[in-house]
């Protein structure tokens, strides 16, 4: 039997307002997790008496206050752990995955709860909720509710495999990643920016080291593979960044191989996929996509590639052309293609990716991006406080009129022992509260990994960066505007995950928008916005090498 813990002294256990990220520790991971999986299961055995009415909004009202308590811990602890990885916090989580899993695991096939369902009268219900036990019909399928005896024993153990297993590809990407160096020598970074050789000298600096700290996080590797003149430099960064955490990375790395877990991990899809009467995981995975089987995909993904192979065969000639005639490279190696096409595209659009940067301090873009979706949504954005994880996050609130509409946390800053890439997340969703009846609001995470500022100066993001924080926003808006009050289909919640790309990519066409570009742009040094000029080199250049690109996208 677990015992209460006071609210107030776990702050996992507190849901009075928005998680308190600066006080949760390792150990308050365990005995809160264990509070909420008791009473999760609890108020599951509740709604599953037979004496419980089969009714929407009394299930509601205590099996989904209980889970969403569940997920909204459970969430933070998993969310530090993408963000700001330690060893006892990575420990913690692990320890409390299994419990998590298992619980999750037998919900979603608990037989007494699927008939429960079953009873509902969709007549009693409206169209959120109707199409919100739509889903929930669907899932209990998919997670092994009509199998029997062994088989469903048996999926069940599945479930609570992979989730170990895909915790531990995680964590060796992320340590991969997070283990490899190579201080350089002011000789070998010719080409390389002055922001990001300003900021590998801090780094070695920081460690009392002499040169200049390279690593594989993104602002790094991206810019040496771009400009740096040393063909050795490129190569040996290439080699790192693509046999991490695989077996063909050096014998000092090899802890963090994840061959095996991929093979064991495809290995149980199939399993998985059989027990629920599937041929192949891929028919699984599109029962709650917009696409009606995965030969749909393929075929597409076949068409556009055959489409798409003839441009880029023709940018592969020009890159060659350009490496022989104009670099000297008769025979360019993988290591060697950014820096190529770096190159062509300064020679052909008379612009580089470095001197874009000069006009898009992170400051001046956000505002930007916020006048954009001020203007379009007809609300306004403006700071707010929250506790925080890291000193680099901010927090902001959307109001429409006086109307708190929902906030969200912005971590834009890459650093050791968070997940590379970038991401939303959810922190609480839209609901219409059954327990209290009051409407609670959506808060969201966004989290990117630029590079930082260096040298006082505020940090400098690429155009592609700008194109991915505008897409992050995207998803933000998805979940934080929505007007639905079920919390099952509010926001990004039911959306098949082939269509909840849209209004990301919608954000996106805003980077390419002159109007919106000169607002948003501000050299770093005079202030000046993007010159027009500048604009339509970029526009010229939109869809430089788009046929490699989407090759290697379909790839």
């Amino acid at each position: 039997m677990c015992r209460k813990i006071p609210v107030m002294s776990n702050p996992l256990l507190d849901f009075s307002d928005l998680p308190l990220f600066d006080r949760i520790t390792p150990g308050d991971v365990a005995p809160a997790i264990d509070t909420l999986l008791q009473d999760a299961n609890q108020a599951l055995e509740t709604v599953t008496h037979p004496a419980f009415p089969a009714e929407w909004s009394a299930i509601s009202k205590s099996l989904d206050v209980a889970t969403e308590r569940l997920g909204r811990s459970w969430g933070a602890v998993s969310h530090l752990n993408g963000v700001a990885d330690t060893p006892e916090l990575r420990a913690a989580y692990n320890d409390a995955l299994p419990r998590v899993t298992e619980f999750w695991t037998r919900l979603g096939a608990d037989e007494r709860l699927y008939a429960k369902y079953k009873a509902i009268d969709p007549a009693t219900l409206d169209a959120e909720q109707r199409q919100a036990l739509k889903n929930a019909m669907r899932n209990f399928v998919l997670s092994g509710a009509d199998l029997q005896g062994e088989a469903k024993e048996r999926f069940a153990r599945i479930q609570e495999r992979q989730a170990e297993l895909s915790q531990k590809f995680s964590e060796n990407a992320l340590d991969a990643t997070d283990a490899w160096s190579y201080y350089a020598s002011a000789g070998e970074l010719q080409g390389v920016p002055d922001d990001v050789v300003q900021a590998a000298q801090a780094a070695a600096q920081a460690e009392g080291k002499e040169g200049f700290k390279l690593t594989l996080k993104m602002p790094c590797y991206l810019p040496v593979m771009q400009f740096a003149h040393s063909s050795a430099l490129r190569e040996k960064l290439y080699r790192a960044y693509v046999t991490r955490a695989s077996d063909q990375s050096p014998e000092e790395f090899r802890k963090f191989v994840n061959t095996e877990l991929v093979r064991e991990i495809l290995t149980l899809r199939q399993e998985e996929s059989r027990l629920l009467g599937y041929n192949n995981f891929g028919e699984v995975s599109v029962v709650a996509k917009m696409a009606d089987s995965p030969q749909e995909v393929i075929t597409f993904l076949r068409d556009l590639g055959a489409r798409a192979k003839p441009y880029g065969h023709k940018d592969l000639a020009d890159m060659r052309e350009f490496a022989a005639t104009e670099l000297k490279l008769a025979d360019p190696q993988p290591w060697d293609w950014p820096y190529v096409g770096e190159k062509l595209k300064e020679a052909r659009y008379a612009f580089s990716d470095q001197e874009v940067k000069q006009y898009f301090p992170a400051p001046k873009v956000l505002a930007g991006l916020f006048k954009i979706v001020e203007t379009l949504f007809e609300v306004s954005i403006r700071r707010d406080s929250a506790p925080v994880w890291h000193p680099s996050v901010e927090f902001y609130r959307i109001e429409r009129g006086s109307t708190l509409v929902g906030q969200f946390y912005l971590d834009p800053s890459a650093r050791a022992g968070k997940r590379g890439g970038a991401w939303m997340d959810d922190v609480r969703a839209r609901w219409l509260r059954p327990d209290t009846g009051t409407l609670q609001t959506p808060v969201a995470h966004l989290v990117c990994n630029f590079a930082e500022g260096v040298g006082g100066k505020p940090p400098l993001l690429t155009h592609d960066d700008v194109t991915t924080m505008f897409h992050e926003f995207g998803h933000g808006l998805h979940h934080m505007l929505t007007q639905v009050n079920e919390r099952d289909v509010s926001g990004i919640s039911g959306v098949e995950w082939d269509a909840v790309e849209l209004p990301s990519q919608f954000m996106e066409n805003f980077c390419w928008e002159w109007n919106v570009l000169q607002h948003m742009t501000a050299h770093v040094d005079t202030g000046e916005p993007l010159p027009r000029a500048l604009f339509d080199k970029m526009l010229a250049a939109k869809n430089f090498q788009s046929g490699m690109q989407t090759l290697r996208q379909i790839e």
